[in-house]
């Protein structure tokens, strides 16, 4: 494979390009360490906006953006990297008996996201390990696409105490249902 080195009006170009979109240059170039800086007024805004939006009920900890359509009938799956490949697949057959369940059937957007969030939230808290959330497969009234199935794809995808999730066997919903593995507390 030949590699083509872009000549000085290529190069014009594509920053012009990145000006023109709005682009501005970095104005460093070290890495975050991840820690606040002490003279830094706008990380403490931030920090103060973000505990009153937990505190009077904000936004959870899902995305509430475009996700990704999927199809009623497709079959859903995710498991992080370093989740043994022995437990995925107990997992996939359905063989982790779920101990609670959720049924988003009837929610809006919102009130699934909200009633998935809180699930999790008190899933985790009874240190429960497999649960499964009904998510249905039907269209939304304006889209083209599951929308409930959709997001929660994605929201699950996000939330950091979820290990896995996969479609659930037909005897408990099939591509209508999802088996989600859970991290419980104190775990890696």
């Amino acid at each position: 494979m030949s590699r083509h080195r872009p000549d000085d009006d290529d190069i014009s170009a594509f920053r012009q390009a990145l000006r023109e979109a709005g682009v501005r240059p970095l104005r460093t170039n070290r890495a975050d360490p991840g820690r606040p800086r002490r003279d830094d007024p706008a990380a403490e805004a931030r920090r103060a906006a973000a505990q009153s939006a937990n505190e009077t009920g904000g936004t959870g900890r899902t995305s509430d953006g475009r996700v990704e359509a999927v199809r009623p009938s497709e079959y859903l799956e995710f498991a992080l990297p370093d989740l043994p490949w022995r437990e995925r697949s107990r997992l996939k057959r359905g063989e982790f008996a779920w101990e609670a369940g959720l049924d988003l059937h009837g929610y809006t957007l919102e009130e699934a996201r909200a009633e998935l969030e809180a699930f999790l939230r008190e899933a985790a808290a009874a240190r429960q390990r497999c649960v499964l959330v009904v998510h249905g497969k039907a269209w939304g009234t304006i889209s083209d696409y599951p929308v409930i199935k959709s997001h929660v794809n994605a929201w699950l995808r996000e939330w950091p105490g979820v290990l896995a999730f996969c479609s659930a066997t037909d005897g408990d919903g099939g591509t209508g249902a999802l088996y989600v593995l859970l991290r419980r507390r104190g775990e890696v």
